[in-house]
């Protein structure tokens, strides 16, 4: 018996399917009707594609990141005596990770707002974010924000806001060259290079004084062509630690400006360095005061502690306000088939905290608690190898600056320190001063005497 519920194409209805399966197929309808039928038929050998090698066969297994790799082969150590000093987080005595109470309070406000929603920001960001980012790095009285000459755009932490400084660089800039540092983090010459930007390199850190290679550093820049870009690390130079001078940093800022080289600065740390945040932005406040124009990569992944809410900043300071206006529109277009627009929450916790003094002050404090300890492991370590009489000159723990050390380890006493005793660093000897506690010091120190003991 038929379902009354089913209803059945009317005869002229079935006379037009049948002649559009005809034209559709150039089958008579009998046949377009077997083939269609056919169609819907799972394949005989369609069982045994799941059977056959993968599209991606040939795909080699990528070595992992030699900093990201670190804690990889960490993780997988159990011994109980086992040191990370390869990640560039903040750590605690304990060895703990750690929410600033500020950031918590922050988040709290957030959560309690009822008027707060989730919808898209505008592809340049928060605009208080911005607003106070820029004020952070350049000063409360830049001249070059009076004038609204900086053009700022919110982006995924430094990685993101190097990312498209590099890319609108590529698009817009007449030279594509960029000198970085040698050595420096690792992931600047990726960035760079795949953004569309030839990198090349300038002398940097002098092994032989574990300090800066200035003279090096000063000849290169001069031979560099007229108009080259150049990176230069704000404060807290990772991986070595090593900065400038302010008398330095004045006579990089003269060279660069005769030859119209274009900095760009990576500030990473401002803060996290010296404990103070108006100290860690002179270099690039020295190069803003002169009128000229540069780029400034900002992160608060260190500073504030928001490693995972990948928070950063770009600003490009121009000559005039029309000038900021057009390059902000052209930064959209990169950003647009990029990622579209950044995330809110990181964004609207640095806000809130930026334009709350209360909040600020208690920020300001936990950022100098955080740079104090990280000063005082750099006392402790170097306390402790002078005290087992460790063959070498020292003084470069306690004379380099931020998170950073860069020990002059080699890769040798690297492997032997992590296969005897089960310390954890990248391969070129440097170690995070935040990774270590009062507790792991001594372990450190007999290490490295050990190592250093011998392994030439």
């Amino acid at each position: 018996m038929e379902d009354a519920n089913v209803s059945h194409p009317l005869p002229s209805a079935n006379r037009r399917l049948s002649k559009l399966a005809h034209h559709l197929t150039g089958h008579s309808p009998a046949m377009a009707s077997e083939s269609h039928s056919s169609a819907l038929s799972p394949s005989p050998t369609a069982g045994s594609y799941g059977a056959a090698a993968s599209v991606f066969a040939g795909i080699l297994q990528a070595p992992e990141d030699p900093i990201l790799g670190v804690t990889v082969a960490y993780n997988k150590d159990p011994s109980p005596v086992k040191v990370n000093l390869g990640v560039g987080a903040y750590r605690t005595e304990e060895g703990k990770p750690l929410v600033l109470n500020v950031v918590r309070k922050a988040e709290q406000l957030l959560v309690n707002d009822p008027v707060r929603v989730k919808e898209y920001l505008p592809i340049t960001g928060l605009a208080d974010f911005n607003k106070l980012s820029a004020k952070l790095i350049f000063g409360a009285d830049s001249p070059a924000i009076r004038e609204n000459r900086v053009a700022t755009v919110q982006c995924l932490s430094g990685t993101g806001s190097l990312r498209v400084g590099g890319e609108f660089l590529a698009r817009h800039y007449h030279e594509r060259t960029i000198y970085i540092p040698q050595p420096t983090w690792g992931n600047h010459p990726k960035i760079f290079t795949l953004a569309g930007l030839a990198v090349k390199y300038y002398r940097y850190y002098d092994p032989a004084t574990r300090g800066l290679n200035f003279n090096g550093l000063l000849e290169d820049l001069s031979s560099a062509p007229t108009g080259a870009i150049v990176l230069l690390h704000a404060c807290a130079h990772n991986p070595t630690g090593v900065d400038p001078t302010l008398e330095q940093w004045e006579q990089i800022r003269l060279l660069m400006r005769s030859k119209e080289l274009l900095p760009f600065f990576d500030s990473a740390y401002q803060g996290f360095a010296s404990g103070s945040l108006d100290a860690d932005a002179q270099s690039v406040r020295i190069f803003v005061a002169d009128g000229g124009e540069c780029l400034a990569a900002q992160s608060y992944a260190k500073n504030m502690g928001l490693y995972g809410e990948r928070v950063g900043a770009l600003s490009i300071v121009c000559k005039s306000s029309d000038v900021a206006a057009r390059v902000e529109s052209q930064l959209k277009l990169v950003i647009r088939p990029m990622y579209s627009n950044p995330p809110i929450h990181g964004a609207s916790i640095v806000a809130t905290i930026l334009k709350n003094s209360e909040m600020y002050n208690e920020w300001t404090a936990e950022l100098k608690m955080m740079a104090d300890r990280i000063i005082s492991m750099r006392k402790q370590l170097f306390g402790a190898l002078h005290e087992r009489g460790t063959p070498g000159d020292w003084s470069h723990i306690i004379k380099q600056i931020g998170m950073f050390t860069f020990t002059g380890l080699n890769r040798e006493q690297v492997a032997f320190m992590t296969k005897e005793f089960h310390i954890y660093m990248t391969s070129d000897g440097r170690i995070s001063m935040a990774g270590l506690s009062s507790k792991t010091v001594p372990h450190l120190s007999d290490a490295i005497h050990a190592a250093v003991t011998r392994i030439n």
